[in-house]
């Protein structure tokens, strides 16, 4: 997923718990200014969770530190590390932890605040489609800046399993977030009978969510390379966009 402008995002801490393409290409400093598209918020709207909303303006300045900061040391390409996190905003990792949650929670949330402004960047630059040749554009960029964006490909080949896991499953509020989003862009461009009422918008939505995935980790799911013009190629058959 991921520009470098910012969102935010994760689940409350269970003692130690956390909460779940995509995942996209630097654009903005990570002091951009928020997010206003409706595409840019209907996901969290619709999975927020214990530390997305610690992180809403003037909630919690010790726990917007700490994410911003996590933040940087993610998109300059390095691991988030708690130890090291804690150290550099001067407090133990006991602190931290009341902050933000665990690691998960803290990734998970980085996550989705680099996928907003890149699904937002995807939007834009297909203003001018309207139905599924909309949604299909929209998917097909997003998914060719995750493949694109050098610190995300890093961090997959950093932490594969953990990658998967909080990308792709009910581990983190990321996935639920990437299907509200999906079908919030259907019901936007197709209606609430998609495909002439062959299936539901929230199933059309987990479909091409599944999809995106697919074509997005190919390397780390099937050892296949990772392909933009493929999963493009997939959306529109799905849509049934001719041409």
């Amino acid at each position: 997923m991921m520009s470098s402008s910012p969102a935010t995002s994760t689940a409350a801490p269970q003692g130690a718990a956390a909460s779940p393409a995509a995942p996209p290409r630097p654009a903005a400093s990570p002091a951009a200014p928020p997010i206003r598209s409706r595409i840019g918020t209907v996901g969290i709207e619709s999975a927020p969770s214990w530390l997305s909303e610690r992180l809403e303006p003037g909630v919690h300045p010790d726990a917007t530190r700490a994410f911003e900061r996590a933040r940087e040391t993610f998109i300059g390409g390095h691991r988030i590390d708690v130890g090291a996190l804690a150290a550099s905003l001067g407090v133990d990792r006991t602190s931290l932890f009341r902050w933000v949650g665990n690691r998960d929670a803290l990734l998970s949330e980085v996550l989705w605040s680099l996928a907003v402004p890149t699904l937002v960047q995807a939007e834009h630059a297909y203003d001018d489609a309207s139905g599924g040749e909309r949604i299909a554009g929209i998917l097909t960029h997003f998914v060719d800046d995750l493949i694109t964006a050098d610190y995300f490909r890093q961090f997959l080949r950093r932490e594969p399993a953990r990658a998967l896991r909080l990308l792709t499953t009910k581990e983190s509020p990321i996935q639920r977030r990437y299907v509200a989003t999906a079908e919030w862009l259907v019901r936007r461009d197709l209606g609430t009978e998609p495909l002439g009422g062959a299936i539901d918008p929230a199933g059309l939505a987990y479909l091409l969510v599944r999809m995106s995935e697919s074509f997005t980790y190919a390397d780390l799911i099937s050892g296949d390379q990772p392909s933009a013009d493929r999963a493009g190629v997939a959306f529109r058959l799905l849509l049934r966009v001719d041409g």
